[in-house]
């Protein structure tokens, strides 16, 4: 078992209104991911489901702050591990 939750971003990769964005999770639980978001100025309408929506010029600073670098890829399979990964159709963990 790990000491420090983990906090995790993927690269800016999503586009979306004009501009590139990266996601901010935990692999650990929601509040920890909303603590962390809070921390970084993050209002709480950059919340989708289960991670956070990072416009890609805040990505060095969010990683600064804590966040790990992660592949996409990696993202997922580690939300979907800890049974936080919600799907698009219902906003529901999915597992």
């Amino acid at each position: 078992m790990r000491e420090h939750p983990m906090i995790l971003i993927d690269p800016p990769n999503a586009a979306g209104h004009g501009r590139l964005w990266s996601h901010l999770a935990s692999d650990t639980s929601y509040d920890e991911l909303h603590a962390f978001a809070r921390a970084q100025g993050f209002s709480e309408r950059g919340f989708d489901r289960d991670h956070y929506d990072v416009p890609s010029e805040w990505y060095d600073d969010v990683v600064a702050a804590g966040a790990t670098p992660v592949s996409s890829r990696e993202l997922v399979a580690r939300l979907r591990a800890a049974g936080l990964r919600t799907t698009q159709r219902r906003g529901r963990p999915s597992g």
